[in-house]
């Protein structure tokens, strides 16, 4: 099982366990965590899944596709330059199995 955290701008976290494999957008959306949308259900075309992974984690995570990095010019809150990334990229397995997020204010 994989484990993620969304932490939300209050500062309360949603703390999953999902079966390892499973992105970070699908955890979200199965899961009801509130500002995660995922509108697009996961083909990198909304930018509603927006996500602004923690510090500690950057490291790990695969490189950005160009699909991905075009479509982080569409979100509604800013683009982190390092930070943000589209959920429905991230699969929870290997170095990502444990991950920490922060969910943007609003994605609509």
């Amino acid at each position: 099982m994989a484990r993620i955290c969304f932490v939300h701008g209050d500062g309360h976290c949603d703390d999953l366990s999902v079966p390892d494999g499973t992105t970070v957008m699908r955890a979200a959306v199965s899961h009801s965590v509130a500002g995660i949308v995922g509108e697009c259900g996961g083909q990198a075309m909304c930018a509603t899944c927006h996500i602004y992974v923690s510090d500690k984690y950057l490291e790990f995570l695969p490189d950005m596709d160009e699909d991905e990095d075009e479509m982080l010019d569409d979100t509604v809150e800013p683009r982190d330059p390092v930070r943000s990334r589209l959920g429905c990229q991230l699969r929870l397995e290997g170095d990502i199995a444990d991950l920490e997020v922060t969910v943007p204010g609003r994605q609509v």
